[in-house]
């Protein structure tokens, strides 16, 4: 026997990431298999768990991301080994792993959750920042300290709870569609929200974050491979964080809609350019000037030049399949993630993966969709765990029912938000209806209807509305005899369909 065969340490199940859908497989194994030894191979020290978890119905639930060391996660699960680093090769042949600090290890099942890495629009540029970690967040927060103006391109979730949460320095927020947060709501919820972006500098009052925070100087992996990630920001990311700058009182947003980045430009290109960059994006007397000297100047397509310290990166993410197809093993979805069967099983005999890094590629449940949210990320983790462990005992498993229904909770400009099902009318063309409800500063309430049945909804404020459209979309009830009287404030929905 050879001395690198010597030295090949065998696990049962090794999972590869230490965000929410890695730890969420981990932890899972660890109650399905208490005899088996299990390693968690996490790039940075901190770990994703999920925390406070309440159920709301069937399939709708809310949780917190606590953030933990690694020791913290073998304390509470004696079975786990968690190694603090990375992966730098597969051998999926022989089922090995070799890590950056030169060990290999063998593997009976192999779950791979390496999530996401942030498309920056511009690699390398020192003045462009791309938010996904823990790690990111701090750096962020650290330039915001003593910044004018930043620009913020994007919009999606990070994005939107960005532009939000930033005090004390002009923002200017570039997105490519119509309406703010168009990855998650209509243009009638975002409509709902712009009041929230010209509020006074008091926010409404918010509760304290309960999750626990670790602060590592220089983790040990970063010394190793510092273009490393770690596990993807929880539902609760910017809570307790201070976001200001040093400018001005309170908020300072504009919106550029229907636009994208056309170049970014430094200072010398910016003079030689012989353009002129806009003033303070409320053009007045108190803005900053636009003649004033910026490290960076962004172009956007609409002739638009804004001056700013930094570029904040928030256009989305792409699965993080890197080292580990390095040699092109994978069949990779159009997406590129990892192409995954109705079971979580990767093209790769005993390769299972869940979470950002994965592309669900089964026909789903007329009322699911992916999205690359943590919610789904600790779905898909639980699940894959399931699957491992009943395969490796040979046994029949049958899919999970939280794949029957697309669900979210989440928090925007400090309003409840939930999606249910085909929340935005996705894959039903233009055969469908909208009813809603608003009420101004209170709720946002819109339900998509086919054939007078239930498909969507998204859920904005205290409802208390989830559980009851929940399962009017699972059941798919016929509701037609309600009409638009559905959502009349005067009949009591909770209690009707109880």
């Amino acid at each position: 026997m050879s001395g690198e065969q010597l030295q090949c340490e065998y696990y049962p199940f090794i999972v590869v990431g230490g965000g929410i859908a890695g730890v969420t497989c981990a932890e899972t194994l660890s109650l399905l298999c208490p005899e088996e030894k299990i390693l968690l191979i996490s790039a940075s020290p901190l770990i994703k768990a999920v925390s406070n978890l309440r159920q709301y119905g069937r399939t709708l639930q809310q949780f917190d991301v606590v953030e933990k060391p690694l020791s913290v996660l073998q304390l509470d699960c004696p079975n786990i080994h968690v190694l603090n680093t990375a992966v730098k090769e597969m051998d999926h042949e022989e089922h090995k792993l070799l890590t950056v600090d030169e060990k290999w290890y063998r593997y009976g099942k192999l779950c791979i959750c390496t999530g996401g890495k942030p498309k920056v629009l511009m690699e390398g540029n020192k003045h462009v920042l791309g938010i996904r970690d823990t790690e990111s967040v701090q750096e962020f927060q650290e330039r915001l300290s003593s910044a004018r103006r930043v620009v913020i391109v994007g919009n999606g979730g990070i994005a939107t709870e960005l532009v939000y949460q930033i005090k004390n320095c002009e923002v200017v927020w570039a997105i490519k569609d119509a309406s703010i947060t168009k990855t998650f709501v209509d243009a009638g919820a975002a409509e709902f929200f712009l009041s929230s972006l010209s509020s006074p500098a008091e926010m409404k009052d918010e509760s304290v974050s309960k999750r626990m925070k670790y602060t590592l100087e220089k983790p040990m992996i970063s010394r190793l491979t510092p273009d490393l990630l770690g596990g993807a920001l929880g539902p609760d990311w910017t809570e307790g964080r201070e976001m200001q700058g040093q400018y001005g009182e309170g908020r300072s947003i504009h919106v550029e809609y229907k636009v994208e980045v056309s170049r970014l430009l430094s200072q010398e290109e910016m003079k030689s350019s012989g353009k002129q960059a806009k003033k303070s994006p409320k053009n007045d007397e108190t803005g900053l000037s636009g003649e004033a000297s910026w490290p960076i100047y962004v172009e956007l397509t609409n002739g638009h030049i804004y001056g700013c310290d930094f570029v904040v990166s928030a256009t989305g993410v792409i699965p993080n399949v890197y080292p580990l197809n390095k040699n092109k093993q994978f069949v990779i979805a159009s997406d590129g993630g990892l192409s995954v069967n109705d079971h979580m099983m990767t093209s790769l005999q005993d390769v299972y993966a869940a979470g950002d890094v994965c592309s669900a590629s089964w026909e789903p449940a007329p009322h699911w969709l992916q999205m690359r949210l943590w919610s789904q990320a600790r779905q898909m983790g639980a699940y894959a765990a399931k699957c491992m462990e009943a395969h490796a005992k040979e046994e029949e498993i049958h899919m999970d029912f939280c794949f029957e229904l697309f669900t979210h909770v989440t928090k925007f400009f400090n309003y409840k938000v939930i999606l249910l099902g085909r929340f935005n009318a996705q894959g039903l063309g233009d055969d469908y209806e909208l009813l809603l409800r608003v009420t101004k500063g209170h709720e946002y309430v819109k339900t998509v209807m086919k054939d007078g049945r239930m498909q969507g909804a998204i859920l904005i404020g205290e409802t208390d509305l989830e559980e009851t459209f929940e399962n009017l979309i699972l059941n798919q009830m016929d509701l037609s005899q309600y009409g638009e009287d559905l959502l009349s404030p005067d009949i009591d929905i909770e209690d009707y369909f109880d």
